[in-house]
Formats: structure tokens, sequence, C-alpha cells
């Protein structure tokens, strides 16, 4: 199993916490957000006095429910096209392992969600990248990209819209594209749309309103980002593929059933006031502008405006983010704060791509975003200052050896 990059920094942060430091985490997607305090009452209230298996699919109430959150979405489907899931994880997992055999192929635009990663190792599948560009704004490949890759054993290509980690909103323009793709190759298309109400330049165009292609969409989602309920572990399953949801019902009763309190919680935020998502996104949407025109105000920074999402990617004038990353919680601060962000390389399957760029998670309030901010700008200034230093030194050093 590979380390996941925005993780596996955990155990620095703790020990600069030790220390007293404070850490602003823009490395994982864990928003601020409070979790609608309705829907957590839903839970409180809830009255049985077993706590049950539910169906294996999840609970039917849940189900329909979705249903009419989903035609609020202009995504048709019925009830018994759903699978409830623990999380979009599983859901991810099920759509590998119900419809690629070991070895089998998956074609992903880099940089990726690296979880991706992990789930391909557990169904020990390959992930096949097709590489996306920091400059075009990871915007998506052209198709001859995605053709060169294909082979015998590809069976599927999975898109993130809005993207994670770049926070890139696919058109329609670019979803029709894949169609054409998935149609020409007798693929299928995984669908991970976990922030589908977050789209700052543009509207949701989902794979599921593709048309034609029923037979080829695997839709993968999740309560998790969309009411801040990441601990809930929740998620969906769904396709109008009658093959595919019998196949993915065998690994769904196999773990026997999601959780029941969060399918509780889930179904009572599907009655949330339509303005719920106003508020949010609107708060997503000045955390974004704030962080973009910081970034690319500091010396050597670029950073592409995300149209979805709450990530962005930066480009750092360092050699090495993990390196400059780990040096931010371990050897950094700045009036006793520091960062933590994800080092790029993660994302990326391509040996030596994003070596040199992070991801960010606008999840927290302006304040502590400010902060994290002017924390960042010290740091690569001290950083610089201190690469210059050992550069110089080396040099100093070979001249003595020389002279000598």
């Amino acid at each position: 199993m590979p380390a996941s990059p925005i993780r596996k920094l955990v155990p620095f942060a703790e020990a600069a916490k030790k220390r007293g430091t404070i850490v602003y985490h823009l490395n994982i997607g864990q928003p601020d957000i409070e979790t609608p305090p309705q829907i957590l009452d839903a839970v409180r209230h809830s009255d049985f006095k077993v706590l049950e298996y539910s169906h294996s699919a999840g609970n039917e109430s849940y189900r329909r429910k979705l249903v009419e959150y989903y035609a609020d979405n202009n995504i048709n489907i019925d009830h018994n096209q759903i699978i409830v899931t623990t999380g979009g994880s599983e859901a991810i997992l099920f759509g590998f392992m119900a419809c690629l055999d070991a070895g089998d192929e998956v074609i992903i635009p880099e940089p990726y969600y690296a979880n991706y990663n992990g789930f391909a190792v557990e169904a020990d599948i390959k992930v096949v990248p097709v590489t996306s560009s920091i400059e075009t704004g990871f915007s998506l490949p052209p198709i001859s990209a995605f053709e060169a890759m294909i082979t015998p054993r590809t069976k599927a290509i999975v898109l993130c819209n809005p993207n994670n980690p770049t926070g890139y909103l696919y058109s329609r323009e670019e979803m029709e594209v894949l169609k054409e793709i998935i149609l020409k190759h007798n693929l299928f298309l995984f669908a991970d749309e976990a922030y589908r109400e977050f789209c700052y330049s543009g509207e949701h165009f989902s794979a599921m309103q593709l048309s034609d292609v029923e037979d080829h969409v695997i839709l993968m989602d999740t309560i998790s980002k969309r009411y801040s309920a990441c601990g809930g572990r929740i998620g969906a399953f769904i396709t109008k593929n009658k093959e595919v949801l019998a196949a993915a019902m065998k690994f769904a009763q196999a773990r026997l059933s999601p959780p029941s309190f969060a399918q509780i919680l889930g179904e009572a935020a599907v009655d949330l006031p339509a303005d719920y998502f106003e508020g949010t996104k609107a708060e997503y949407l000045k955390r974004r502008d704030i962080l973009v025109k910081r970034l690319n105000n500091m010396p050597g920074v670029f950073c592409p405006n995300p149209g979805g999402a709450f990530y962005a990617m930066a480009k750092l004038p360092v050699e090495d983010s993990d390196v400059f990353c780990q040096w931010l919680l371990e050897s950094f601060s700045y009036d006793g704060q520091t960062l933590m962000m994800a080092p790029a390389s993660g994302f990326y399957s391509t040996p030596g791509l994003g070596k040199n760029e992070v991801r960010l998670a606008y999840v927290l309030n302006i304040s502590s975003l400010e902060k994290a901010m002017d924390c960042l700008e010290q740091a690569l200034i001290i950083y610089a200052d201190s690469a210059k230093s050992l550069t110089d030194s080396k040099i100093m050093a070979k001249s003595n050896a020389e002279s000598d």
C-alpha cells in the first residue's frame, strides 16, 4: 500500500503541536463548516430498541430520498439503482472490484486523488496516468493522450469532477469527449462527484447526464464534503447497468450493511432548505479567492484558479515539496505558528512529476487562512535564504578543496 500524501506527515504535525506550535491544516479536506444541526438532531432523536443491520444496499427510505436529491440535480434514477456505501471510498472500491479483474487497467488524469492508488492495490489493478498540466490549469488531456494509453487490459476511465486535488471543473464539452472514448473502446466511466455542489466557474455536468451511455457510467458519491459530515462514512454507488449492480451487490452483502446512524443523518440531509448550499458555496468562494490571490502574490509561486471543490494546486520555488512540507513542521514557525500542506508528488503516478507542487485545502476560516498564508510567505523567504547559504557553503568548500 502506498503512503498517503495527505496523512503521512501527521507525526511531524503532532510533534510540532507538542512543542506548542499552532498548525494550520491545509493538507486534508476536513471542512470547518458546521455540520447542519438538524441532521445531527435526526440521529439524536432516533428511537429504536435494536440497532439492526440495514439492507445491504442501504435503507430503502434513504435510497428513495436520494432519488429526490439526484432528481433535483437533473440525474434521473430509481432507488434500485443505488447501493449505499461506507463512504465514497467503498463506492470506488466496489467499482474497481466489480468491473475489473486482477491485472486490468484503469486510466486516470493525473494529478488525481491519491487514495485511488490504494484502492487499486486492494483490487489488484493497475492505474495508468494521463498527465494534465498546471500550466493549462489541469484541463482534460486530448483524446489522443487517452488513446495512446489504451491496451487490451484497459477497462475504465476515472474522473473526479470537480477535481480533487486540482479543483478543476470539467465542462460538458470535456465530458462529451470522454463519452466518445468510452463508447469507441467499450470502457466504463467511473465518475467521482463528491464536490458537485461547489462549482464556481460554471455549472456542474454529471456523467449520469450523458446520453446513450447508461451501461458504461458508474457514479461514486459521498455526503462527507457536501454536508461537512466526513465522519458519517456514507456514500453511494449508482449505475443503470444491472450486471454491474448485481456484481457490486455481492461485495455489499459481504460487508453486511452500511452504517445505520449515518443513513439516518443522510436521509435527513435531503430535506435541508433549498438554499443550504448557497451559504457554504459562497464561503468557499471567498476562501478560494483569498488563497489564490495570496499565493500568486508570493515571488516564484503559481496557482491556477480552481473552478470547483475546495482544493488548489500551487507550484512553489522549491526543489522538493516533500522535504519542504516536512521542514515546515520540523524546523519552522512564525509567531508560534506553521502550516501543513500535502506534497503533490503523491498525487502523480509518473515519476518526477509534482516535485515542486503542493495541494492546499481551503477548509479553514478566512482568519486562519490568512495566518497560514503569512506563515507560508515567511517560510519561503527563510527556506530560500537557507538554501542559498547551503549552496554558498558547498561552493566555498569545493573552492578550498581545489586550492589545497
